[in-house]
């Protein structure tokens, strides 16, 4: 039986709906949540802020991209507009929009999780078949080196020549043409995102997908929830139309993203302990640039290909990173590069021989590190995140990783993204960074990765969600990001 999909800009008045299972939101979480649901004989229902953009809308344009397919157009920050926040808001979530990167969850990750959160049933063994049967759906697979573009080649050859450990990334791609605009929706739907895979099932299957439909309310009974509130805004847009939607059903999932589903949470009232929203990471980015004599080209090719993991693993007290490459697309560039007018113009000028390496910390780990915490401001998500000392340091610590790799891999300089860039042409000069200023406002930071918000644990006094993902103190709700 064949599913409905309703266009939320194109309804012209409010509508009721009763199912099984309402899912709010289609990204990784709530599209194979979906499918399975389906599969299972449930009536299910997902409520989509963002819009429905296929392989013919996607015209490999950062203008169309950032405004159709992002939160708040590319422009979410932090509180404090410290960090960049790069966020799916479309059908298909970050999956649409992201660099095709597929990990496991490491051990040591899960070791921890079950040391300091008493997460004893979340184990390698319970999660290989269900790793398995994602990783079949989507294709993902080693991107073979052969394929790799020039800004990945750069990693890999510094990387060998410093005797660090450096591999392929394994890519959800299936038919890829290797065309480099995978952060703005693949034109060719090679990239296996929720849209074509996972929801493409559950609408197979039953499922009704309604899109521009932003969840504002969940309403509650006792330890119930009986019914979802949308209310309907314009494709790709703030602006609201004049119509709800409603959803009752048995069962509800939020998976709206570590920012959206605290903040809905909130919005709700559904915060007993004072936890939602609290522990929420991103995996803190920043960047340095290489000249080199030769083309590099970043822009075309697969973006990410290769990644090093070699400083995962810091010391006592310290935050690790890993090393990965990001497409030097023009704005996205330009939004990082530290140079205005006509210096600004000259840096673009030479884009197509500047690569763009790396590190994203792994924050989350050391006794301290809180992370950040989501607060409800206007009815809108509003992420408060420090920069703490150890993610200073670990900046400081990762520039130089990065500015050594980018002169091993042949670069005539490597630069920071500083107001007043470090500039490097040799190893000795690297030592410059340590009198360098790192940490918030100081050069530019980025996340395309947010986690938590909605704590995982046994213990309602500190976390929101059980190891079933269920809310706690509510029958019928969970959380699934």
């Amino acid at each position: 039986m064949a599913g409905q999909l309703i266009r939320g800009k194109d309804l012209s008045r409010s509508i009721e709906l009763v199912g099984d299972l309402c899912i709010i939101g289609s990204g990784a979480g709530g599209a194979v949540l979906a499918a399975r649901a389906v599969e299972a004989g449930r009536k299910v229902i997902i409520l989509e802020a963002g819009g429905l953009f296929r392989k013919d809308r996607f015209r490999m344009l950062e203008s169309e991209a950032f405004t159709d397919l992002y939160q708040d157009r590319g422009a979410r920050q932090t509180a404090d507009k410290a960090i960049t926040v790069l966020q799916g808001r479309t059908v298909g979530g970050g999956t649409t929009v992201n660099w095709t990167t597929c990990f496991r969850t490491p051990e040591r990750v899960l070791d921890h999780w079950r040391a300091h959160h008493g997460l004893e049933t979340w184990t390698s063994e319970v999660l290989a078949p269900h790793f398995e049967a994602v990783e079949k759906r989507l294709n993902i697979r080693p991107w073979p080196e052969a394929l790799a573009n020039e800004n990945n080649r750069k990693l890999l050859s510094g990387g060998r020549a410093l005797g660090w450990s450096v591999s392929s990334t394994r890519r959800n791609v299936l038919g890829c043409v290797n065309s480099g605009y995978c952060g703005m929706g693949c034109p060719v739907e090679a990239k296996q995102a929720m849209e074509p895979t996972y929801l493409a099932d559950a609408l197979a299957g039953g499922a009704t997908l309604i899109t521009d439909c932003l969840v504002k309310k969940l309403l509650r009974e006792g330890d119930e929830i009986t019914t979802a509130v949308g209310q309907l805004h314009q494709e790709a847009s703030e602006a609201e139309r004049p119509y709800q939607v409603k959803v009752r059903a048995k069962r509800f999932v939020v998976a709206g993203g570590s920012l959206n589903s605290p903040a809905l949470l909130l919005a709700s009232g559904l915060d007993a302990h004072g936890r939602v929203g609290r522990r929420t990471y991103l995996h803190p980015v920043i960047g340095v640039g290489g000249r080199y004599s030769e083309p590099v080209q970043g822009f075309y090719g697969a973006p990410q290909s290769v990644t090093s993991h070699q400083f995962a693993e810091a010391k006592e007290g310290e935050m690790g990173f890993f090393l990965e490459t990001a497409p030097v697309h023009p704005a996205l560039s330009a939004s990082v590069f530290a140079a205005f007018g006509g210096e600004l113009s000259e840096t673009m000028s030479q884009l197509d021989h500047t690569g763009v390496l790396i590190a994203l910390h792994i924050d989350g780990f050391l006794p301290d590190d809180e992370g950040g915490t989501v607060r409800l401001v206007d009815g809108r998500p509003s992420l408060h995140y420090p920069v703490r000392p150890a993610l200073a340091a670990a900046f400081r610590e990762s520039h130089k990783r990065l500015a050594e790799l980018t002169l091993a891999a042949g670069a005539t300089e490597a630069f920071t993204m500083h107001l007043d860039p470090e500039r490097m042409r040799s190893k000795a000069e690297i030592a410059g960074l340590d009198q360098r200023d790192y940490g918030a406002f100081e050069h530019p930071i980025f996340s395309a990765h947010q986690m938590g918000g909605c704590t995982m644990g046994p213990d309602s006094a500190t976390s929101v969600v059980d190891e079933q993902l269920k809310i706690h103190g509510l029958t019928n709700a969970y959380v699934v990001d």
